[in-house]
């Protein structure tokens, strides 16, 4: 690795890795970071031998959100301006969101602002037990953005919410794996560990079954009972007839492990 990058990613087969790499500043948000992730995803989207993609911080913290330095110079810029720099973000967690293969987060030390936003775009999270997680925006006089507002309302108690996002009350990877706003806890400096075995798991799933879940799951957020009845419909009369469910049949009736490896049924 070249030690000025603030960001890259790691191509293993059947996953991709992105390191924020920005360790002198707590892995701190970088325009290289938007970049990498950018790249990234849309490798993963293109490419059917990728099951998931696992996002991580290098160093022993995951990330610190904003770079206050950047941030504090936008005062002087329009407002719409200021606007499209919070966009940049944004497109970054609807990127993580609708990425059809699943992102896993594995978070070391803990994540804090716009870092946490970040965390929960991904769709499992880890952590270490040590790990502690801080809505921080109010210390310094801001709002939260990337959309951890909806994120904690859809998990966590409205008391809980309030206390984290006004008081910018840290809070402990155990509570929140308590709370079953985690997936995994790791002991300390294990949690990419435990994101490698999520990821393993995933890569004995078909891909198009994946990614056709990973949608479902995203328009049931927002989509009335009739809405996801009609998509859980359209979906599965698809994949009935896709290769991957005529391994999956098969082999069940055979009393044997399906093999998704082979050309066209990922």
């Amino acid at each position: 690795m070249n030690n000025e990058r603030t960001a890259y990613f790691e191509d293993l087969g059947d996953r991709l890795v992105i390191y924020n790499a920005n360790v002198a500043n707590r892995n701190a948000i970088t325009l290289e970071l938007y970049d990498v992730i950018s790249k990234a995803l849309g490798l993963a989207s293109e490419t059917d031998r990728i099951k998931s993609v696992i996002f991580t911080g290098a160093g022993s913290f995951f990330c610190a959100g904003g770079d206050l330095n950047r941030i504090r110079t936008r005062r002087f810029e329009p407002l719409e301006d200021r606007k499209a720099h919070i966009e940049s973000l944004h497109d970054i967690v609807r990127k993580f969101r609708s990425c059809p293969k699943p992102v896993i987060a594995a978070v070391e030390g803990g994540a804090a602002g716009a870092g946490v936003s970040l965390a929960y775009a991904c769709d499992f999270v880890v952590a270490g037990k040590d790990a502690m997680f801080t809505v921080s925006y109010v210390r310094v006089g801001l709002t939260p953005d990337g959309g951890i507002t909806h994120r904690l309302m859809k998990m966590l108690p409205r008391p809980l919410v309030n206390e984290l996002c006004l008081f910018a009350e840290p809070i402990a990877a155990q509570r929140l794996y308590q709370l079953g706003a985690l997936n995994r806890l790791s002991e300390p400096g294990e949690a990419m560990s435990q994101a490698t075995k999520i990821a393993d798991r995933l890569a004995t799933s078909p891909t198009s079954a994946l990614s056709r879940i990973k949608q479902l799951l995203n328009e049931a957020e927002h989509s009335t009972f009739a809405e996801q009845m009609d998509l859980e419909r359209d979906h599965m009369a698809a994949a009935v007839a896709e290769a991957p469910a005529v391994e999956g049949i098969t082999a069940f009736f055979d009393k044997r492990k399906p093999d998704f490896t082979k050309p066209g049924d990922s």
